[in-house]
């Protein structure tokens, strides 16, 4: 199906330059919107891999350390539709420049923490503004591009950087705190968002779709609640178990609350979450897709950063390194994925088998074992791993946002890293209960004293957590095949039309 051209409308509502020089500002528009992104997501693990640093320079506990990564996740996923919203209410380029500034003067503030209590107040800080800042990036590239084979390219890039943000943040952690210090990891969020501030100065117009609507205040605190009640239950299954009432009673609160929200946004007369946005059966298809990939993710980023540092020794700087593989795969086939497979097979078709690939990758690596190598038991399967996110992660993002009339842009791009968040603290919590799980039945009958057995169960917990991973993936292959349309997606680029720079 032939993809449609801007209507008469749609030409009619923009402010025409120069081809040459739209399409050329439109780029730069796009590199400091990947800038301002890679931030963001590379903020979700780079202060891992520092971690032990940080807990012994400050002092504080093991049970904690958790904190310093919850802090940033609740803040940043119970406050994403609100960023979004505003981004819409407000204009998107006064959101993007004080979320960026924000960032920055929230990791200043980490950086320089003296003790614990500060540093989880600056990583807080940082997932609020980052619940600004992410949804007005993702709108601003969905209202920017409008062009079918430059909006594909644009979110070839966008959706590369936030499938393989995190696995570039666990070896620009590692190259910080082995080269210079733990609070580097903080800093150097300074530079970047510098860059992106400067570059969105200059080059974005403020423009406000939503400038007639008003801000729809008991969703956002019924969702805001209900979110942070759903991250925090998962938290606290990592720490406590599954039958404490820290973890049910929250996870059950939140169910409640996000149940009471969805009621709301029926009755609402500006509805913070227009119930629009998620009646499109293709859209819809894209949240969950979004979702899945965000759990399965952490099942590679967590337990392999543990097997390469304790199992095979690397150090933070060649763990980080032993990810790029998989960063160029997911790369080279997010390119591919939204450029050529999907304008011409349909999504019903590239991303299931996306997940089939990113599936056979995953169960491949289980097999490592204690005495296994690099290059034959985890390279191949990352490449194989990140070619078959490659093909899931930039589409379903494109997916998700593309069509939505230009006033809730913020907000359907906002749902996206909601539900990104949200799957990354699923999988984190039940990927971590499950590997203990594993390793303490290991232990069971066993002599736990012997270095050999233990080294085996941390084996054990690996490989469970591998294989409910690609649970997950093939979950997610079964789901896209179900849920999306057949056929090649229509643009309809007078649902959002775009202000040309």
């Amino acid at each position: 199906m032939p993809e449609k051209t801007l209507t008469d409308s749609a030409r009619a509502g923009a402010v025409e330059a120069p081809p040459a020089a739209a399409s050329a500002k439109r780029w730069w528009i796009l590199a400091i919107i990947a800038v301002a992104q890679l931030m963001v997501v590379l903020d979700a693990t780079i202060v891992n891999i520092a971690l032990p640093s940080a807990q012994a320079d400050l002092g504080f506990s093991d049970g904690n350390r958790q904190w310093i990564v919850t802090a940033y996740a609740l803040a940043f996923a119970s406050l994403l539709l609100l960023g979004g919203r505003i981004a819409d209410l407000f204009g998107r380029k006064p959101a993007f420049l004080v979320g960026v500034v924000g960032f920055a003067g929230a990791s200043v503030l980490g950086g320089a923490s003296t003790g614990f209590e500060m540093l989880v107040i600056a990583r807080a800080l940082q997932g609020a503004f980052g619940a600004l800042l992410a949804p007005a990036a993702l709108s601003l590239l969905n209202t920017t591009f409008t062009d079918a084979r430059e909006r594909a390219r644009a979110f070839s890039v966008y959706g590369a950087i936030a499938g393989a943000g995190g696995a570039v943040g666990l070896l620009l952690g590692g190259v910080l705190t082995d080269a210079l210090d733990w609070r580097w990891t903080l800093y150097v969020n300074v530079p970047i968002a510098a860059l992106a501030f400067v570059g969105g100065w200059l080059l974005l117009n403020n423009h406000r779709d939503a400038v007639n609507s008003k801000l729809d205040v008991p969703g956002t605190i019924l969702v805001a609640t209900g979110l942070f009640a759903v991250v925090y239950g998962f938290s606290n299954a990592e720490t406590h178990d599954w039958g404490s009432s820290e973890t049910w009673g929250f996870l059950l609160a939140g169910g409640v609350l996000l149940a009471a929200f969805a009621w709301w946004q029926t009755r609402a007369a500006h509805p913070l979450l227009p119930l629009r946005i998620l009646l499109d059966r293709n859209r819809a298809a894209s949240f969950l897709t979004v979702l899945i990939t965000g759990a399965g993710m952490f099942g590679v980023f967590l337990f392999l950063t543990y097997y390469l540092q304790i199992n095979l020794g690397f150090s933070p700087t060649k763990t980080g390194v032993a990810f790029l593989p998989m960063v160029a795969a997911l790369m080279v086939m997010a390119q591919i994925g939204t450029t050529v497979l999907v304008p011409r097979l349909g999504p019903k078709v590239v991303l299931p088998l996306g997940f089939a690939v990113a599936t056979a990758g995953m169960a491949w690596l289980t097999g490592i074992g204690i005495g296994s190598d690099y290059a034959t038991a985890v390279l191949p399967q990352l490449i194989i791993i990140g070619a078959g996110l490659g093909m899931v992660m930039p589409p379903a993002m494109q997916l998700a946002t593309g069509g939505v009339a230009a006033e809730d842009a913020g907000v359907a791009s906002a749902t996206v890293n909601a539900m990104q968040q949200v799957g990354g603290s699923i999988g984190t919590a039940l990927l971590n209960t499950l590997a203990a799980s594993a390793a303490t039945d290991y232990l069971a009958g066993r002599d736990a004293t012997s270095k050999l057995v233990q080294a085996q169960a941390t084996i054990e917990s690996y490989t469970t957590a591998f294989w409910w991973s690609a649970g997950f993936f093939a979950a997610g292959a079964l789901i896209a095949f179900v849920l999306f349309r057949r056929g090649v997606p229509e643009q309809d680029a007078s649902a959002a039309p775009v202000v040309h720079m």
